[in-house]
């Protein structure tokens, strides 16, 4: 193994994790909650996707380069048969954020947050709101889990 590509892959795998995971906390815990307190119901969706339209691109970025540099590491390491359990949660987490900006939400969840948010605009924010902060704590046990096995701890 080269270490010099290994400690470059993994490198720009943490600041991959970081933009995206620490731009969902953004979205989650400042974003949503200023929209939620300064916007009418009806106003909300319409001013959430005009800023959150910007971070979209970068968690698209951001989920293919932890993608590659994730994947890379695992080759190098030859480390497919010897995967510990934070190395699946972590692929899982990327996987429902992978699925959620490419396949779901072009196909049908942004439409589908129009219609409702046209019917009921306040509960429609509320399950935006409660869809984030439940991505965010699962991601953040990710994290938190990632570091400790990458590190030799192994919780649990």
């Amino acid at each position: 193994m080269d270490y010099q590509h290994f400690v470059i892959a993994r490198s720009i795998h943490v600041i991959a994790i970081v933009l995206w995971i620490g731009g969902v906390a953004f979205v989650t815990t400042v974003l949503i909650p200023a929209i939620r307190a300064s916007q009418t119901p009806e106003e909300r969706l319409k001013t959430f996707e005009l800023l959150e339209s910007r971070f979209s691109f970068q968690a698209k970025l951001t989920t293919l380069i932890a993608a590659i540099s994730g994947f890379y590491m695992l080759h190098v390491m030859d480390a497919w048969s010897t995967m510990g359990w934070w190395i699946y949660m972590m692929i899982m987490v990327w996987f429902i954020f992978t699925l959620v900006l490419f396949v779901l939400e072009p196909l049908f969840l942004h439409k589908w947050f129009h219609r409702k948010a046209q019917q009921q605009p306040e509960r429609t924010f509320v399950i935006l709101q409660t869809m984030h902060i439940v991505l965010l704590i699962v991601s953040s046990i990710a994290v938190i889990f990632g570091v400790a096995g990458a590190h030799g701890l192994f919780l649990l």
